[in-house]
């Protein structure tokens, strides 16, 4: 049942979102940093809407590279 595991793609990868949103706005970073970052994770969420395996990978990136501490410039 294809359908049944596209479900829990969808689901694993909206409780990851909903995750990767709560660590953004726990961090210790700039008001400009942290919008750049919920910009991004704004694009993935849309994206998930149209190709649900290529937003679970950049959400996969996203998350790697919170986690390494690369975050984007400010926005100006």
């Amino acid at each position: 049942m294809e359908h049944d595991g596209q479900l829990e793609l969808y689901a694993a990868v909206a409780v990851r979102l909903k995750e990767a949103h709560t660590a953004v706005r726990a961090l210790q970073v700039p008001e400009g940093v942290r919008v750049a970052l919920t910009r991004k994770l704004l694009v993935i969420t849309a994206a998930a809407k149209h190709d649900l395996a290529g937003a679970a990978k950049r959400l996969d990136r996203f998350t790697a590279d919170l986690d390494a501490g690369r975050y984007p410039e400010e926005d100006g």
